[in-house]
């Protein structure tokens, strides 16, 4: 696949696979989301620069368990994964941050750290940039190949030609239905060979009063990330939505076994989107959707996996069981 190198330097390459087809695929994204008879917009665009930082702040809130919890299992199961994987390129998919990268690489031995390359895959090139800019001085013999690119559509952007240790975490994969949970696992298994492992996490099912107070903090910073789509709709598409005539929504739906969150517009609202060529209205109350977060038991993760080609091979869970890491391998 053509790319544009953006970074190149000694230890660190970054490629881009977005400057091509970012602008047909929000315009196809946006315009097939707002014309439908329940609008939504993609998650994926809630990180442009400051969505990245806004989610970075929403990790470290009381309310917010999944990144605090999943970093605990990573501690603790890390000396464990890198025993096994010796060698190889480490893929972070949406990587954002560095912390969790942070936490296998130091369960590994300084002096063996070039026996591996980083190799983040995220759409934001500044969060990429910045974070692996951040590890290459924490770590003196690492490599990083850096690719900005959608995961869900450039997979075939990211390296096979050595082991690769594949890592989904922070429970992404709830943020698809479940039709595009199997379709996502089935291109990672069919791109993996035998020496490949993929490490996902997943949230677990727990009381609604938990899940709906981690989208719900106090400190209304899940609101201004949930908003933020519409900043990033108005720069990308010239678009003119004013962000506060909708408000912040998120609930948890138990038939679903999924929190939700919306944009409520307060008022009726007429919004042009002019790259579109589109003038959408939105009656008092109606709803954009923006994220699905699906919460999983482990019999349906099982189910998953098993139908992708795949097996789990261990798993790695907090006390509670609140979360899991579930390392997975071909069949």
């Amino acid at each position: 696949m053509e790319a544009s190198v953006i970074v190149k330097e000694k230890r660190i390459e970054v490629r881009s696979h977005l400057e091509k087809t970012f602008c047909r695929q929000i315009k196809k994204d946006v315009y097939n989301g707002l014309t439908a008879s329940k609008k939504s917009i993609p998650s994926k665009y809630f990180y442009d620069s400051r969505g990245s930082e806004l989610f970075e702040k929403i990790c470290y809130l009381p309310e917010y368990y999944p990144t605090r919890t999943e970093m605990s299992i990573l501690k603790h199961a890390a000396p464990q994964i890198t025993n096994d994987f010796p060698e190889g390129d480490l893929v972070e998919l949406g990587s954002g941050a560095n912390w969790k990268i942070r936490m296998l690489l130091d369960s590994i031995d300084p002096s063996h750290l070039d026996a591996y390359r980083y190799v983040p895959v995220d759409v934001s090139e500044s969060a990429l940039i910045s974070a692996s800019e951040e590890l290459l001085k924490i770590y003196p013999s690492l490599k990083v190949l850096g690719i900005i690119a959608d995961f869900l559509h450039h997979m075939d952007a990211v390296p096979n030609d050595r082991p690769r240790l594949i890592l989904f975490l922070g429970s992404t994969i709830g943020n698809f239905t479940e039709k595009e949970q199997r379709r996502f696992l089935n291109t990672i298994s069919s791109s993996m060979k035998s020496e490949d492992r993929l490490l996902v996490g997943f949230d677990m099912i727990k009381p609604k009063e938990t899940l709906e107070a981690a989208y719900n903090d106090s400190k209304g910073i899940t609101s201004k990330f949930n908003k933020n789509v519409l900043h990033v709709m108005n720069r990308e598409l010239n678009a003119n939505f004013n962000p506060s005539h909708f408000e912040h929504l998120a609930f948890y739906n138990e038939d679903k076994g999924q929190v939700e969150m919306h944009l409520q517009a307060q008022r009726k609202v007429e919004v042009a989107i002019n790259d579109l060529d589109l003038i959408i209205e939105l009656e008092k109350n109606e709803t954009i959707h923006t994220e699905i977060s699906s919460k999983f038991s482990q019999r349906r993760i099982e189910q998953i996996v098993e139908d992708s080609g795949l097996s789990v091979n261990r798993w790695f869970n907090d006390s509670s069981k609140w979360f899991s890491l579930a390392e997975l391998v071909l069949k």
